[in-house]
């Protein structure tokens, strides 16, 4: 008996550890820069339907038609960016310049 419970605790924790948690669920974003803070390594977008965040820029964060953290300036409009939430803050998994179209992923 003392198995069957040491095996079902273990498998238990095993699921926990591989289900999604809703910390790691990713957003789309698109919109305008509206400031960049260098040294912190954020900008703020503000997205006309979803409002303003800021979004953290990491080593890991991909850039799409855009060079790279440095080329990012306020006012650059049609960007997107693809975040995850890490430790309360908006983490950038991708950041890209963006037709227009304003489908936010749909």
């Amino acid at each position: 008996m003392r198995f069957i419970t040491t095996f079902f605790t273990a498998a238990v924790a095993a699921l926990a550890l591989l289900a999604p948690t809703a910390s790691a669920a990713t957003r789309q974003y698109e919109g305008t820069v509206t400031s960049v803070n260098r040294s912190a390594r954020t900008f703020q977008l503000r997205d006309s339907e979803r409002g303003t965040i800021r979004v953290k820029v990491v080593s890991g964060t991909r850039f799409e038609r855009i060079s790279g953290f440095s080329a990012l300036r306020a006012g650059q409009r049609n960007i997107e960016v693809t975040v995850r939430r890490s430790n309360g803050r908006w983490v950038a998994t991708h950041v890209g310049r963006s037709g227009g179209g304003g489908h936010h992923g749909d």
